[in-house]
Parts: C-alpha cells; structure tokens; sequence
C-alpha cells in the first residue's frame, strides 16, 4: 500500500487555493468542488468544498485541530519571507519566526479554515 494523497476540506474553496498558492502548491484555478495539485514526489494534495462533504453522506464537521501541514522553506530567511507574504496577503500568522531550540527556524500561519499550517527550516 502507498500513502499518495491528502485533503483538507475548505468553506471557501477559492480563498484556500489563494492561500495554498502561497505556499507553493501548484492548484490550478477551481472550477468544481474538487481541486488537486500534484507534488514534485508524486503526492497529490487536494481541496473539497464543505458542501461536498456534507453532500457525500453524514457529516459533522471537525472541532479543533485534528490535522497538521508542514512546509520546508529551505533556509531561515525563507521562513521569514513565506511568514511576511502569508501575513501581507490577509491571513492569519499564529507564531512568528523564530529559532527554535531543535535546530529550526519555525513559524506558523492559519489557512482560511483554522487549520494550522507549520513552516520550517534547518537552522545550518
């Protein structure tokens, strides 16, 4: 068996591929309920609609933060810059950068559902 995909589930759909575009997924522009971007390693990360969950069966929606996503900016200041224009485009920065005690430049932001979204970096 082979893990290959993961989603998040957004109430609003286009604003998250906004915010996902600034991280470096490649999502094309939506024009359904589904999006998927397809990973340089071959993972697909894709983006439901809340109304297509909940059409798909029962469904209650998730309390607190039951999932993470992390992104590797590559360098301190990439960390720094990913923050600033996560910040400058209207979302949510939750930790600002800072030198974390194992060996990370680390920082985190909210995407447009709550969902917290880790950005990171080796220090060397």
């Amino acid at each position: 068996m082979k893990w290959d995909y993961a989603g998040v589930i957004s109430a609003d759909l286009k604003r998250s591929v906004e915010f996902y575009r600034l991280l470096g997924f490649p999502f094309p522009d939506p024009d359904s309920d589904h999006v998927e971007a397809e990973l340089e390693n071959g993972m697909r990360f894709a983006l439901d609609s809340l109304e297509l969950m909940k059409s798909l069966g029962p469904w209650e929606e998730p309390k607190g933060h039951r999932m993470g996503i992390a992104v590797n900016a590559e360098t301190p200041a990439g960390v720094d810059e990913t923050f600033k224009t996560i910040v400058d485009a209207g979302f949510e920065g939750m930790t600002e950068p800072f030198d974390a005690f194992w060996g990370q430049r680390y920082a985190q932001v909210k995407d447009p559902d709550g969902n917290p979204v880790d950005i990171y970096a080796p220090l060397e």
